[in-house]
């Protein structure tokens, strides 16, 4: 079953179109990642779907409520969107109760979310001497009170340091185990490829890719990096190769770089042994989950900028 599903769900601000016939599903269960490069339409479809902006065209449905009824399911979805705001001088758990008390929620669920986050124990003192981290796991906290089926965080380890990187993304794999379907939208692309099952990939309101994390990087190019004994005899080595029909290029080392699908690093040295050529090192590289989006969406903000240009000019003409 699906968490949530949108229907060529489509957001203009003026002449700037946020989302653009965006068609996804998110299966139930695990942690999603959500990303994009800046103003690519996270937060817009993120403000969709928790009921705080209306799409110009499209439908969605979220948790089997249509998003034209968000009191159908706003119920069983919790929020952490932008910094999570308390009051400083009062405790956490003071914060939470007035917070349960607003929506009619059991009090016993404080203690419950509490322990939940890692903060029993630290839960009487004031906000304010909370550290970033703990902050985020409060914020987490007040998002788990309705006991929700779909949790959907904007950042959640937005300026943590990598202690605190580490806390947060074992609480949401925690939170994915015991059944929830986790929604996170974040830039860390090494975190995301630790904690994610799916992933949905967006760029100026279109979907690039929606699918599960091993998909995608299964499909990912591996490459063979060989280093010659002898640095010299890395022209050689190309040219043995190619007259194989191995396909090979130079990197700024001295080694050799192959991409080529179906050769691997036995075929290689067998090659170079042929040419008398020693091999010091066969390393074999996959691409990571952060090459793989740096390749779909733009390697630098240049990049990016070019791409919303020739999108801008596509849509005015």
């Amino acid at each position: 079953m699906a968490a949530l599903t949108t229907d060529s769900l489509t957001r203009t601000f003026g002449d700037v179109r946020a989302l653009n016939d965006v068609s996804i599903t998110v299966p139930s269960g695990g942690v999603v990642g959500l990303v994009g490069p800046n103003g690519s339409g996270k937060s817009t479809l993120i403000r969709i779907l928790l009921g705080l902006i209306r799409p110009s065209s499209g439908s969605a449905v979220v948790l089997d409520g249509r998003i034209d009824q968000p009191s159908s399911y706003l119920d069983r979805v919790g929020a952490l969107v932008e910094s999570p705001a308390f009051i400083p001088g009062l405790s956490a758990r003071a914060n939470l109760a007035s917070l349960a008390r607003l929506r009619n929620l059991p009090m016993s669920r404080v203690g419950e979310v509490l322990d939940i986050v890692g903060l029993t124990g630290r839960d009487t003192e004031p906000v304010k001497q909370f550290s970033l981290g703990m902050k985020q796991r409060l914020g987490i906290a007040a998002a788990l009170l309705p006991d929700p089926a779909l949790l959907i965080l904007d950042e959640p380890t937005n300026g943590l340091d990598p202690s605190g990187i580490v806390e947060i993304r074992a609480l949401l794999s925690a939170l994915a185990n015991d059944g929830r379907t986790v929604v996170v939208s974040s830039h860390l692309m090494s975190e995301l490829e630790a904690i994610c099952d799916h992933l949905i990939i967006i760029k100026f309101g279109n979907v690039l890719y929606n699918g599960t994390v091993n998909d995608l990087l299964g499909s990912a190019a591996t490459s063979i990096v060989v280093a010659p004994e002898n640095p010299d005899d890395a022209s050689a080595l190309i040219d043995a190769l190619t007259r194989g029909a191995v396909a090979a290029e130079a990197t700024a080392d001295g080694s050799v770089r192959i991409t080529q699908p179906g050769v691997s690093g036995a075929d290689i040295n067998r090659t170079a042994f042929a040419a008398g050529i020693t091999l010091a090192a066969i390393t074999t590289h996959t691409r990571s989950l952060e090459e793989v989006f740096l390749d779909m969406t733009g390697r630098s903000d240049g990049d990016v900028s070019r791409d919303r240009a020739a999108q801008t000019n596509d849509q005015e003409s």
